[in-house]
């Protein structure tokens, strides 16, 4: 199964790109009528990737004054309890949800984008040669924070599981994310006659789900090649940077100039579609994430560059603050005092300045 098409697909229904649907062997897209998405099973036209395993949702124990029962995977598990089986089940549907497109509001475009966007990085990280080991694990922290985060998922799914290295544990009991997902799906299909009246589906299309979760988790464990996004013509510079962030920080520390005439040129094109549009946030997002993160007052060269059109400049420093809520946790995170810095809050429209001063 190649993740890469997938994940094409993905992008293509998402922005309306226009293009001939990719052919996959195990799943399909379907749309709905109010154009969300989701990947179904080819010979189960009802059932998609991430509902599959609905009906297989364990009970809640914070609902009952005294639960009794065991983890379905208890013999395997022996540390885990049924809190710990109930976190690790919402881990695994947000996981499968990753590929879905969904309709959205004001609010939900930006936790959407959020997602998206910090599963691509979390795909890159591994690959970038210009950060150091000390400088990636920060990162690779804050864009798996945002990832659940974002979904959005309760508070106690959100802070379960942490890197060791690069694989993501069950930081309570010490199960490793891969471990879990791949008992859990061979468990089911070992099981079939058990559970054959809330699986809709058969072994092998669990195996195949299996294969495409555990996908998933090596990009966001940075196991697997990085993602990268498709081409389209008119944005060969801004993908180049996107999908090759060591050349972004080489092209920034040797001519920043360069990097912001990129930047320039497309505000020039005056174009817009939903996939340009997602690029350049994209790339802005990057220049904040891989350059503000670690050197803020890198800013100061973003602004000096803009500063002679006011309107690019307005344009580009509300999307880096306005667009995601990155840069509320950067500043937090590094105890940045925005208002140190008139020149950049100049250029901020009235809801950056509600906000932020």
């Amino acid at each position: 199964m190649e993740l890469q098409s997938i994940y094409n697909e993905y992008l293509n229904i998402k922005f309306k790109r226009g293009l001939p649907p990719v052919q996959t062997n195990s799943f399909e897209y379907g749309l709905y009528e109010d154009d969300s998405a989701d990947l179904f099973l080819p010979d189960h036209p009802e059932v998609t990737f991430t509902n599959w395993m609905y009906d297989l949702q364990p009970r809640d124990p914070h609902y009952v004054s005294e639960p009794n029962w065991q983890p379905v995977l208890a013999d395997v598990f022996q540390q885990m309890d049924i809190y710990d089986e109930q976190v690790l089940y919402h881990l695994l549907f947000t996981i499968n949800t990753t590929l879905s497109v969904n309709s959205h509001n004001a609010y939900s475009t930006m936790n959407d984008f959020m997602k998206n966007y910090s599963f691509l990085q979390l795909s890159h990280l591994s690959e970038i040669t210009r950060l150091n080991e000390e400088q990636k694990q920060p990162l690779r922290d804050f864009f798996f924070f945002f990832y659940l985060y974002s979904h959005p998922v309760n508070e106690e799914t959100l802070y379960a599981c942490s890197f060791e290295g690069q694989n993501l544990v069950h930081t309570k009991t010490d199960i490793s994310l891969e471990h879990y997902f791949t008992a859990y799906h061979d468990y089911y299909s070992s099981n079939m006659n058990e559970y054959s009246e809330r699986i809709a589906i058969a072994p092998h299309d669990i195996q195949a789900c299996k294969h495409l979760t555990l996908k998933l988790l090596q990009c966001i464990e940075g196991k697997s090649a990085k993602l990268n996004m498709p081409e389209e013509e008119g944005l060969e510079a801004v993908l180049r940077l996107i999908n090759d962030v060591d050349q972004m920080l080489q092209l920034h520390d040797e001519n920043k100039s360069a990097l912001f005439d990129i930047m320039k040129n497309f505000l020039a094109d005056a174009r817009s579609t939903p996939y340009r549009d997602h690029c350049f946030t994209t790339l802005l997002q990057n220049y904040a994430s891989f350059i503000l993160f670690f050197r803020f007052d890198e800013i100061h060269a973003l602004v000096e560059y803009f500063e002679d059109t006011p309107v690019w400049c307005r344009t580009i420093i509300n999307k880096i603050f306005m667009d995601t809520i990155f840069m509320e946790r950067i500043l937090r995170q590094k105890r940045i005092d925005i208002t140190a810095y008139p020149n950049v809050t100049q250029f901020f429209e009235d809801e950056a300045k509600r906000i932020y001063l």
